[in-house]
């Protein structure tokens, strides 16, 4: 009796050996299972994705004044801050208004008014005509450099912290000339040198050329900037693809602007421009500018634009 009680104690223990190997390779396979059915549902179109949020802003080359800020606030994430005077003015009256921007919680669009493509052409004219293009160029790096100092040294002395991005204002499309390229690669360089990143706001809209070719302003400088880190303000008004003298709470993002790369889209413009504007939903005001609807008495013209931050100098 004794030598069958051990064989079946034997038998008993290697059935229980037997069932936990089981227990163990079945919890592998299913968690395993498991697995692949979690990628499954992540990766299915009928899965819930996360959407990107826009968020809208307004532009505008003179200060609006300290009254409108919180009305203007109730409707924008950010607000363009001039570092330079704005194009046809001699001073900024931006300066010396970041605290207050800050204790409203707005977001920026940091801007310095870069130079007109007869400004930098002019410096070739000047040169001899034995001078070398590398020297031609030399000379359009070194304005570059000082124009980029400048623009640093003003957004250290307004609190802009590095990193910050400094957006280059060019007003004029199309295809810009080899010096106008010196220039922008210097900008950019000489920008990250002082601690702080370069942006441009350009034109995204086509512009033709010969043989029914057209190009782009932000494609061709971004054709031209090799892997150089540069964000993409681009101005784009025409209906469509802009909804026109909109305030959408969810507004369309940049890449809707006909420039995928966009970081912010300035999708409607003050005053308006007709030869774009003549197939817009969202009307303009009957003056031709656009203004936004708490502005009863229409004080603030200004532009609008969608970005894919709520403070795009700053890049939260």
């Amino acid at each position: 009796m004794k030598g069958l009680t051990q064989s079946s104690q034997s038998q008993e223990a290697q059935k229980t050996l037997r069932r936990e190997e089981q227990n163990r390779i079945f919890a592998v396979v299913r968690g395993a299972a498991l697995l692949v059915v979690a990628v499954f549902l992540a990766n299915s179109p009928c899965a819930p994705q996360e959407t990107a949020h826009s968020y809208l802003g307004f532009d505008r080359n003179i200060y609006p004044g300290d009254a409108a800020l919180p009305i203007l606030r109730k409707t924008f994430a950010f607000s363009s801050y001039w570092l330079s005077p704005p194009p046809g003015e001699k001073t900024s009256a931006w300066s010396g208004k970041r605290e207050l921007f800050r204790s409203l919680d707005f977001g920026y669009l940091v801007l310095f008014r870069g130079p007109q493509i007869r400004e930098l052409e002019k410096i070739w004219s000047e040169l001899p005509s034995n001078r070398s293009a590398a020297r031609q160029e030399a000379r359009a790096e070194k304005k570059a450099t000082l124009d980029a100092r400048q623009a640093a040294f003003a957004a250290k002395k307004e609190g802009f912290p590095e990193r910050t991005v400094i957006f280059l204002d060019i007003e004029e499309g199309g295809r810009l000339p080899a010096v106008y390229h010196a220039y922008l690669r210097a900008w950019v360089d000489e920008l990250a040198s002082a601690g702080y990143r370069a942006g441009v706001y350009c034109s995204g809209m086509p512009v033709s050329e010969d043989h029914g070719a057209t190009i782009k302003t932000a494609d061709d400088i971004h054709n031209n900037m090799g892997k150089r880190d540069v964000l993409y303000w681009i101005y784009n008004d025409a209906c469509p693809p802009s909804p026109g003298c909109a305030f959408p709470q969810d507004p369309p993002p940049p890449s809707e602007s006909g420039i995928p790369y966009a970081s912010v889209w300035q999708l409607a413009q003050s005053p308006r421009r007709k030869e774009f504007t003549s197939r817009c939903p969202a009307k303009y005001a009957a003056d031709g500018n656009c203004y936004v609807p708490s502005d009863l008495a229409h004080k603030w013209f200004l532009d609008v634009n969608s970005a894919t931050s709520p403070d795009p100098s700053h890049r939260k």
